[in-house]
């Protein structure tokens, strides 16, 4: 139970962190509460973790196929490895050098806000190749395992991850959204940090192994 409880919050928090950074999806929410009110804001959300949890159940499909052939496996560590430390980089310049956010989708159309927020993330596919490098860096780490009852608690997890997100938005309102340069600039500094960590830890496994 407790292997579960940890894989649970493990995808809620990488979900989460995700979030957080301002977006266009999580700029998208606020506008949408602020403009429309809270029930089309909400709409909006589900639509989003709903299409972000099919995006991880791809990736995690895709990772059992990946886990029979050790060759595969071993060259997605080293991609970690780079990648994590990328994402560090760019956190860290962003953190540096701040850029004005973009102003979101615009909502001046009548699409059903559930409908509209599958419609926004589906166009983000990257979420496949960012869900796969994070699965592989959780089984290396044997945090979580290769068997359907953890992965469909980790995909609830990560979906739990992403409303939690949406909500800090929707209800954080303009306050966020103004308050956010500075804090927003600390966020990604931490994000750096993270990442660097865990790119660190990743490349220490791979050359011990």
């Amino acid at each position: 139970m407790s292997a579960l409880i940890t894989v649970f919050f493990l995808g809620w928090l990488v979900s989460f962190l995700g979030q957080l950074p301002l977006g266009n999806m999580s700029i998208t929410a606020t506008q949408i509460r602020i403009q429309e009110g809270l029930k089309p804001a909400l709409l909006y959300m589900w639509g989003v973790a709903i299409v972000e949890m099919i995006y991880l159940r791809i990736a995690l499909t895709g990772m059992n196929m990946v886990l029979q052939h050790p060759a595969v496996f071993n060259a997605i560590g080293w991609v970690t490895v780079a990648f994590f430390f990328i994402l560090g980089v760019v956190s860290i310049r962003s953190a540096i050098i701040h850029h004005p956010e973009k102003k979101s989708v615009l909502l001046q159309n009548n699409i059903n806000r559930f409908l509209f927020g599958m419609m926004l993330c589906s166009m983000n596919p990257a979420q496949v190749p960012f869900w796969v490098l994070w699965s592989s860096y959780l089984l290396e780490w044997k945090l979580l395992q290769a068997t359907n009852i953890q992965f469909n608690i980790f995909i609830v997890g990560a979906g739990l991850g992403t409303i939690s997100g949406l909500l800090t938005y929707i209800y954080g309102g303009n306050y966020l959204i103004t308050k956010m340069n500075v804090s927003n600039k600390i966020l990604n500094l931490i994000m750096g940090a993270i990442f660097f960590i865990a790119s660190t830890a990743q490349f220490w496994r791979m050359m011990v192994k």
